[in-house]
């Protein structure tokens, strides 16, 4: 079982690192993956009382694949970004790889997220507000990217109370 301890720290060089795609021989593999996402992110739940989703390298799965827990789960393999808006909006973003820091960043206000889901069918959902954030956010883990790169200036940062 996964647990808050198996998700990686802020430091870790995993978390600075261009993730593989999924590949369809690997679809065996994605409900483990998916179980042990779904573990690790209830336990930050539990302790921290926030997490909507989780991006596989937060665990040390090197695979661009996130899980998010919303009206139901949704396992997300190989997304891509169409239609990011112009719009832009300003918000205090989380993260389950540092759970007590915030960092002020800027995310696009909607975009059409393209993916394979569990089955390798392929998906389209447009996303808004923030949804929108949320998947930005667990894609940029994807490329290696923290929200503490994305900061949008050296004040941009707080301690949760």
């Amino acid at each position: 079982m996964k647990t808050i301890h198996d998700i990686l720290k802020l430091g870790d060089p995993r978390l600075y690192e261009v993730c593989e795609p999924v590949f369809e021989t690997e679809l065996s593999l994605v409900p483990e993956w998916a179980q042990q996402l779904h573990e690790a992110m209830e336990d930050i739940r539990r302790v921290y009382g926030f997490g909507r989703g989780i991006a596989a390298p937060q665990l040390g799965i090197m695979k661009r694949m996130f899980y998010l827990n919303l009206d139901r789960p949704y396992i997300i393999l190989n997304p891509e970004f169409t239609n990011l808006s112009e719009e832009l909006f300003e918000l205090w973003d989380d993260c389950m790889s540092f759970p007590n820091l915030l960092v002020r960043v800027k995310r696009h206000q909607s975009l059409t997220l393209e993916y394979r889901d569990e089955n390798w069918e392929k998906q389209s959902w447009k996303v808004e507000g923030a949804i929108s954030e949320l998947v930005q956010h667990e894609y940029d883990h994807l490329d290696g990217i923290l929200c503490t790169m994305r900061a949008i200036d050296q004040k941009s940062f707080q301690w949760k109370s």
